[in-house]
């Protein structure tokens, strides 16, 4: 299967299932559903308008929806209980699209998927509130599902829940920290880590509960570290299309990072290898949160010349193949095995 086909209809099954549990418009029926029978009265007006709203106007912009279809891959090719894996992968989604209007916010974003940010549209109140009932909103699932899954995995599925959404918020308060210039040394082995608990946890997330869903529990660890690798691929190419993709830079704004000040892979390269008037200078750009146009490709230039670009890209492969060659002889040849493979390769050499 064409992985751009894979991903659409995946987009489709992770859609109907989210709505499921997030629907677009709050009635009286979904909320007894999802939260009981209300004591008092709830104004649902309100909550769709300051809860479904932005949540489904950043749903409906599209996403490549690649963290849950990793779950539902890897449950195949373990063999476990898809119709339980396409619930379960809906947290994923519903989590990942929180951490963007959360760190959204935190970054003072103008774009994203093409669009104003949800805080420019609805205000920062609504997003931070709207981004914090994405993380939680996911464990109705669980809820939902508990007899499906059982007491064992159901309390395994908590904690792998609670042990990454722990990660998350050490990554990014890494990330913020250097982005606001409080440290301006980072090393590989720090990046790498904030990577890792950053872009790496949800992906990791994906794998984890796949191996319990599917009872292949020997294979967490190797599989975990899998997706890790991938979470840490797919960061450094979104950095790199940051300051070199063209159709990338449409949809959520030519050269964000600089403008943030963000301590990308390549950023770090640069400030070793580039000569103490780059290095200088690139630091005051970084430091400056500028949007002016020429600013910022003065900066893409030192990271260009310095050999960023593309040692970022050969970091990326390597952990990806590295990782991949650990697990490889441990899963079963089949269909769901090559599309695994051909996925991480997409996700690392793409485009947009």
């Amino acid at each position: 299967m064409d992985i751009l086909e894979f991903l659409e209809k995946n987009k489709q099954i992770m859609d109907n299932v989210m709505k499921k549990y997030l629907p677009e418009k709050f009635d009286s029926e979904y909320i007894e559903w999802a939260f009981g029978k209300p004591k008092y009265a709830f104004d649902t007006e309100s909550l769709t308008k300051s809860l479904a709203e932005p949540c489904w106007d950043l749903l409906n912009r599209g996403g490549k929806r690649w963290r849950p279809g990793l779950l539902l891959l890897v449950t195949d090719i373990l063999k476990g209980d898809r119709e339980t894996a396409k619930e379960i992968a809906g947290m994923i989604e519903l989590i990942h699209n929180g951490t963007l209007l959360v760190d959204d916010v935190e970054d003072l974003g103008k774009m994203r998927r093409g669009k104003p940010c949800i805080h420019i549209l609805y205000g920062q109140d609504v997003a931070i509130n709207a981004g914090n009932f994405l993380y939680f909103i996911p464990l109705l699932i669980l809820i939902k599902n508990k007899e499906r899954l059982g007491k064992d995995k159901l309390v395994k599925l908590y904690e792998i829940y609670a042990e990454e959404m722990i990660n998350l918020s050490l990554g990014q308060a890494m990330d913020i920290w250097w982005h606001k210039g409080g440290k301006q040394e980072i090393t590989e082995e720090e990046y790498f880590q904030m990577c890792s608990c950053k872009t790496g946890t949800l992906a990791r997330m994906s794998t984890r509960m796949a191996a319990v869903i599917s009872d292949r529990q020997d294979l967490e660890e190797k599989l975990a570290r899998l997706a890790e690798s991938i979470g840490i691929g797919f960061q450094i190419q979104d950095d790199v299309l940051s300051v070199t993709g063209e159709e990338f830079s449409k949809k959520k704004g030519f050269g964000d990072d600089i403008t943030e000040g963000k301590r990308s892979l390549m950023v770090i390269y640069a400030l070793r290898h580039a000569s103490p008037e780059q290095k200088k200078r690139l630091l005051e750009i970084l430091g400056m949160h500028t949007t002016n146009k020429e600013l910022i490709q003065e900066a893409i230039q030192i990271l260009k010349s310095a050999g960023a670009v593309e040692y970022a890209k050969k970091k990326a492969r390597e952990i990806v193949r590295d990782a991949w060659e650990n697990i490889d002889g441990d899963l079963p040849d089949c269909e769901p095995k090559d599309i695994l493979r051909n996925f991480i390769n997409f996700l690392i050499e793409r485009k947009i």
